[in-house]
């Protein structure tokens, strides 16, 4: 009866509400106006829907802002965050910031050792590799951070977010660092639907069957064949410096994020 009522009391609190509130209002005019499209743009026309849909966005945005400019002042830097939270933070924040990553140019190190007709010189290059060119010349291939989800974007974003959940120290903190993750969960999970109806866009039965919403789940699945091979396959097309810096800052914002100040 008492965790009942003390959750009751802890989702019934204005801090709660308005924690949620932003992210409900945007998942919920995303999945409205693109579900129902096709009539808005008949009824509207198609100039006006996109005004319409991007005043929504707008909107459902700046409330998103706003809750978080109301709740700031009830995170407690005083008070040390738990281990198993800052390492929860550390993984979720190291995956979303590593999915992120991957959208960047290969990095390289900048320094390296050549050949010259006077023997080896050291040489000095752009920290990007703008001639990585790994493109499959199969389109049924499945490469890099698609394995993972199908929207790595979104779950960047999410996992980011989940991330700094766990460094919270107010529910009502932790619960608005959740949006992200529940954007990417809902609004990923809405788009193939709509995608799969031929709605606003395309989903390849076959792309389909071998990717997931869900991170790792096709993975571990065996959608992609054996989990074993489906995790080698994914360490060969990852861009591995791009991934040690990514989880390099997410060491970082956990070390500076989670000790008494």
């Amino acid at each position: 009866m008492s965790a009942t009522v003390g959750a009751r009391s802890m989702f019934g609190s204005p801090q709660t509400r308005l924690a949620a509130a932003g992210w409900v209002f945007f998942v919920a005019e995303n999945a409205l106006l693109s579900e129902n499209r096709t009539a808005l743009i008949e009824y509207l026309g198609d100039d006006n829907y996109h005004l319409f849909y991007g005043t929504c966005s707008t909107l459902a945005t700046g409330s998103i802002g706003y809750g978080y400019y109301r709740l700031a002042g009830l995170s407690n830097p005083g008070m040390k965050v738990p281990p198993l939270n800052r390492f929860t933070s550390w993984g979720l924040l190291s995956l979303g910031m590593v999915l992120a990553s991957q959208a960047l140019p290969k990095m390289q190190i900048p320094f390296a050792m050549g050949g010259t007709p006077d023997g080896m010189k050291l040489q000095v290059r752009c920290p990007f590799d703008f001639s990585d060119r790994k493109e499959s010349v199969d389109a049924h291939q499945l490469k890099g951070m698609e394995r993972i989800s199908r929207h790595p974007g979104l779950w960047s974003f999410g996992m980011i977010g989940a991330g700094n959940a766990a460094l919270q120290t107010h529910p009502a903190l932790r619960l608005w660092w959740y949006g992200p993750a529940l954007v990417a969960w809902l609004g990923g999970a809405h788009s193939d639907s709509r995608f799969r109806r031929g709605m606003g866009g395309t989903l390849d039965p076959w792309y389909d069957s071998q990717t997931s919403n869900i991170p790792f789940a096709a993975m571990v699945s065996g959608k992609q064949g054996g989990p074993g091979q489906a995790f080698t396959s994914l360490m060969q097309e990852t861009k591995l410096l791009n991934a040690l810096c990514a989880v390099g800052v997410a060491t970082l914002w956990v070390l500076s994020r989670g000790r008494v100040r």
